[in-house]
């Protein structure tokens, strides 16, 4: 990458990495798409996702995927990583730290496309699993994320004992 490209990251590389003690949006940091005349998916899976119960301030645990077709800008990877961490002793509902989620990289980025979905552990016999995506209005983005929201899980997973 180019210095231009690498103009506003600083957690890439850095030894001296501060973990964020609670939601840190500002950590996020991004990158110039080097093909943004392709579309084209970036997936991001984090198996280690938690977060508080807001009511109870119990841990939640979850995996939380992250797909997203680039426009201009693109997340960087670590500083991902630490946004996400920043939810260890955030206090909110499933649905709201997805969508929370969602629209942070909505903003920083303008992705094309963006869908994020938490799979939380169960919690009192029953587990969550929201859904929330995405597509720029007015491009064609924009029916793919209505079709993706209407047929998201027509194949569920066979859910042994997360």
């Amino acid at each position: 990458m180019s210095n231009d490209q690498l103009a506003g990251i600083t957690q890439l590389g850095n030894q001296a990495t501060q973990y964020p003690t609670d939601y840190a949006p500002h950590i996020l940091e991004t990158f110039q798409n080097k093909h943004p005349d392709n579309d084209y998916f970036v997936k991001f899976n984090c198996p280690e996702f938690t977060s508080l119960c807001p009511i109870t301030g119990q841990p939640d645990f979850a995996s939380i995927y992250i797909a997203y077709v680039p426009n201009i800008k693109m997340v960087e990877s670590k500083s991902l990583k630490l946004y996400l961490f920043s939810f260890r002793n955030h206090g909110d509902f499933h649905e709201d730290c997805i969508n929370i989620i969602m629209k942070d990289l909505i903003h920083l980025m303008d992705p094309k496309y963006i869908e994020v979905w938490g799979k939380f552990t169960p919690r009192g016999g029953i587990s969550i699993d929201p859904y929330a995506n995405y597509g720029q209005k007015n491009t064609p983005w924009e029916n793919i994320a209505c079709n993706r929201l209407a047929n998201h899980d027509l194949y569920p997973e066979k859910i042994d004992n997360r």
